[in-house]
């Protein structure tokens, strides 16, 4: 059984992205020192990995004018030991550049520690 912190961090989240409030998520449940891990480097940056809450903001900000999204759901939360749960998000998404539209799915594995996400990692294809 997970611990209670992780557990309410984890439901939180979830409840959070279900809502569409990601804004919330970065407010209310995101460390200032974070770090999150795409599996590859994102247009325009130099590196998959960014660190800080304000970088982070600006990755979410990049993500919105970039992509319009017409549904969104995710499965979970999936814990794993004391610190660690998992989230499967998909996503019905077109693309404002390039008008092309598509399906995508992705694992998010968060670090969970004194009540925050210190680490965020995602995983796709």
């Amino acid at each position: 059984m997970p611990n209670p912190e992780l557990r309410t961090v984890a439901n939180r989240l979830v409840e959070l992205c279900r809502s569409n409030q990601s804004a919330t998520v970065l407010d209310e449940l995101t460390d200032p020192n974070v770090v999150s891990v795409e599996a590859m480097a994102m247009p325009g940056q130099d590196t998959a990995e960014v660190h800080g809450l304000e970088a982070l903001r600006q990755k979410h900000a990049w993500w919105n004018s970039t992509f319009e999204v017409h549904e969104a759901s995710c499965e979970g939360p999936f814990p794993h030991g004391d610190d660690r749960f998992a989230v499967i998000f998909s996503m019905d998404v077109t693309n404002r550049h390039t008008k092309q539209r598509e399906q995508l799915r992705e694992v998010a594995v968060y670090t969970v520690a004194a009540g925050k996400v210190v680490r965020e990692e995602f995983f796709y294809g």
